[in-house]
């Protein structure tokens, strides 16, 4: 788990429909007399390995992804089966039930409906109404196998750019990342997401973070900001869901229409950040405990101020929920908190999110 200095602005959606985006030259035209090597002339054969290597994933892997669309926004998402369901981020389709799809490298427009939509893991599926023949599901990778330095490419829909393509490598794993909260933005924590170099943008949420054996590691969710310099992107700083997270949120919401098994640990509470006399955060105070939940087996109750998960200092609801994203139910952990201005612990041990989805009618 790492507190994060950027700002986090959700890749997706990208406001309006164009596909088109506004595009600056840079450098300039060489002179009559320069001369110019060829592209090609320049290459080691390790190069062109890598460059025959990176047009083999795109051709394996970008029919696989496609472009939403909702009203006058858009998104990415990822063909999950030859079913027609498609998998994308909650932020994307928000509390939208229809929706235009566009496969990639093609004009025509093809309607869907709402699967189902699992706000605290930012995940959803969408089901096209007429599946046509010939759809490419995507092939999803081992997430214990990521690791840093991977060679990475982000597909998707970044500014209605369909079928766009960039790359990077993994930067790090394991990160526990809070969402932004806004219109259409679930505003969750996430464990386990994968920190990518590769550029990721809006309209590129729910689009494939994809390793040299297409496989897809992740779904393109956040891209990091300056906190200083109003909302810019910080560059080569970007998170995706991990692929196990979205399989198994996935086939959840294909198969039952709601997630029984979330793979989240939980304390079974209601809270809401405590604040102390200086009006300063300090603490997550418990607001309801859940009857036979963790924290109530445990001995938790209403009005105590958790402050700490077993090292992991807790000064907000916020923090809370980052530090349990980290943890797996079932695990065992010591909770500190304070009950009549005495410092405790209880030993719990973690259940399992349930959270709040949506559903079609």
């Amino acid at each position: 788990m790492v507190a994060l200095a950027a700002a986090l602005a959700l890749a997706g959606c990208s406001s309006g429909t164009s596909s088109s985006a506004t595009v600056a030259a840079t450098g300039s035209p060489s002179s009559p007399g320069s001369t110019q090597a060829s592209a090609t002339s320049g290459q080691s054969n390790g190069g062109t390995q890598l460059q025959d290597a990176y047009q083999a994933v795109i051709a394996n892997v970008l029919p696989s992804v496609v472009q939403i669309t909702t009203g006058d926004s858009l998104g990415s998402g990822i063909v999950y089966d030859d079913k027609g369901d498609i998998v994308t981020n909650a932020h994307v389709v928000g509390s939208a039930k229809t929706f235009t799809v566009t496969l990639a490298n093609s004009t025509t427009t093809l309607d869907a409906g709402l699967v189902a939509s699992y706000p605290d893991s930012d995940l959803a599926v969408i089901r096209l109404n007429n599946p046509p023949s010939g759809l490419r599901p995507a092939s999803f990778g081992d997430s214990g196998k990521v690791q840093l330095g991977q060679i990475t490419l982000a597909m998707g829909s970044p500014l209605g750019l369909s079928s766009s393509v960039t790359q990077g490598i993994v930067s790090a794993t394991g990160r526990t990342v809070s969402e932004p909260q806004g219109p259409g933005s679930p505003g969750a924590t996430i464990g386990n997401m994968v920190q990518t170099s590769a550029a990721i943008n809006p309209g590129n949420s729910g689009g494939a973070l994809v390793n040299l054996d297409s496989k897809v590691i992740g779904i393109n969710t956040l891209a990091a900001t300056e906190p200083q310099s109003n909302g810019a992107a910080a560059p080569g700083i970007g998170f995706a869901i991990p692929a196990s997270t979205i399989t198994n949120i996935a086939d959840q919401l294909i198969k039952q229409g709601k997630v029984t098994n979330s793979g989240r640990a939980a304390l079974g509470i209601t809270a809401r950040t405590s604040f102390n006399q200086q009006f300063q955060p300090a603490g997550a105070v418990i607001v309801a405990v859940t009857p036979g939940g963790a924290a109530a087996s445990a001995g938790l109750r209403a009005g105590d101020v958790i402050t700490r998960i077993g090292d992991t200092q807790v000064d907000s609801l916020n923090a809370l929920t980052t530090a349990l994203a980290s943890l797996t139910p079932g695990s065992k952990v010591t909770v500190t908190y304070t009950r009549d201005g005495g410092s405790k612990t209880a030993d719990v041990t973690l259940g399992e999110l349930e959270g709040a989805q949506t559903s079609s009618p």
